[in-house]
């Protein structure tokens, strides 16, 4: 076994000889996918896969030509034309009937709600790049822990607002005012107004909420219902909805046979051997 070196960069900072050494690209049916000095971060090179299959597939139905290289080639504009032309012919996926349509209504009636709103604050504990996670994690259950326990002062929700959160709310005693659906990140829409079980209403949340932003924690002062949108005003949302749900299912499944009939070395992708079922 040859010995660890290392060496000192220009830079003055150590660095393992054995990092700078070439590693043995990742391939499709023996193409490779990059330069052995390349190293592509992981969605970066399973984007290359997935072009490559596509690319592959497009030369064996006769609509590429077949190139002699033994590196994946980068497409062009009409090589890309070419192959969504046949992704487009290839994949069926079916349209939502009414009756489905009307069955995802009646199941998720929270999602058509129209004209509700809380009011609200939070204390916003942010997770930004180098923060000590579980510390941060730590705190804020702590906070939480505190603003839950019945003998809270009233006060005291503002106070560590003030000192805590990292909002500019926080100045306002984290008071963020009528907030909608729309107004706030996914996951937190999520929480306030897209539970059906949701067991509380008004008053401090019994758990951290977590977004993009990091953990939060909220309190809803009022509450504003809304009212449901009846079916014939959100039916054709929910079909156009339905349909992109069953072209992307159609799509992955497209790709994972195209993965399943090829030789795929040094990338891990979901392969099915067989058509699967819509």
């Amino acid at each position: 076994m040859r010995p660890h070196t290392s060496t000192v960069t220009g830079c003055g900072h150590t660095a393992c000889a054995c990092t700078s050494e070439p590693s043995a690209p990742a391939r499709i049916n023996g193409v490779a996918l990059h330069r052995t000095d390349e190293h592509p971060g992981a969605d970066a090179l399973r984007e290359r896969a997935y072009a490559e299959l596509l690319r592959q597939e497009a030369v064996r139905a006769g609509l590429l030509p077949a190139p002699d290289t033994a590196l994946a080639p980068e497409l062009g504009a009409a090589e890309r034309a070419v192959i969504e032309a046949m992704v487009e012919r290839a994949v069926a996926s079916p349209q939502p009937t009414p009756e489905e349509v009307r069955r995802y209504y009646e199941a998720n009636p929270q999602q058509f709600m129209q004209g509700q709103a809380v009011h609200l604050r939070h204390i916003l504990f942010a997770v930004t790049p180098g923060v000590n996670v579980h510390a941060l994690t730590v705190r804020a259950e702590q906070a939480l822990l505190e603003l839950v326990g019945k003998d809270a002062p009233a006060p005291r929700f503002a106070e560590l607002a003030a000192e805590l959160s990292n909002c500019p709310s926080g100045a306002q005693g984290g008071d963020l005012g009528w907030v909608a659906p729309e107004d706030c990140a996914p996951e937190l829409a999520n929480e306030l107004f897209q539970q059906k079980h949701a067991q509380w209403g008004l008053g401090v949340h019994p758990r951290l909420v977590h977004t993009r932003y990091g953990f939060h924690i909220i309190e809803v002062l009022e509450r504003r219902k809304g009212k449901l949108a009846s079916f014939d005003q959100v039916r054709d949302r929910i079909a156009a909805q339905l349909a992109l749900q069953s072209r992307a299912r159609a799509l992955h499944q497209y790709m994972r046979l195209l993965a399943g009939q090829a030789e795929v070395e040094g990338i891990a992708l979901g392969a099915a051997q067989t058509p699967l079922v819509q």
